[in-house]
């Protein structure tokens, strides 16, 4: 008798439609994506770029193969030839293939001179994958547009390492073994 009721008096349709109601009136959760953007968190990670040294003009990178080293997704290639007058290091081919890429971070944190950064930029769609194939100069024109739009002309990154800050160690005499490892740490 009761379900009779309810099916014959629209009971369950009134619920949902007072539900409509009080929703109408509320603020909208959705944001309109174009024109509304929602505030990106720290440590955001989205297209490679490579950062263009000031005062060359050129990439920082130094071709030592950390960041392929440590890449776990293996998206990363090097090659890299020697100076024969000075001994270091060419860079020769530097590839990223974003699409293999999983934006882990982890060729940032291990760049020993912050060549590579996973920028605050994620506007990007390619109907290809060679446009999503970041050769040298492409990951140059990544940072230059990125730091284009970028309001204070100068980046920090958090996964950067400042020379001098964070990696002091105290003298020997200072330092005392870790007991859980076996190595001796700083105080």
């Amino acid at each position: 008798m009761n379900n009779l009721l309810k099916k014959i008096l629209f009971i369950d349709l009134i619920k949902g439609l007072l539900i409509t109601f009080k929703t109408i009136f509320t603020t909208p959760v959705t944001i309109r994506y174009p024109k509304q953007k929602r505030p990106l968190e720290d440590g955001f990670r989205g297209r490679h770029a490579f950062v263009r040294d000031p005062e060359t003009g050129k990439e920082r990178c130094v071709a030592c193969t950390k960041c392929a080293q440590v890449c776990p997704s293996q998206c990363i290639y090097i090659d890299y030839s020697i100076n024969p007058e000075t001994g270091a290091r060419v860079l020769t081919k530097y590839e990223i293939d974003a699409l293999r890429c999983i934006f882990c971070g982890y060729c940032e944190e291990v760049c020993p001179v912050n060549a590579i950064v996973l920028t605050e930029y994620f506007e990007y769609a390619s109907y290809t994958r060679e446009e999503n194939y970041f050769n040298r100069d492409r990951l140059l024109i990544n940072w230059d547009e990125f730091i284009g739009q970028y309001e204070r002309k100068e980046y920090l990154n958090k996964f950067w390492h400042l020379p001098g800050i964070g990696r002091e160690r105290l003298p020997v005499g200072k330092r005392q073994p870790n007991p859980i490892i076996g190595r001796e740490e700083s105080q």
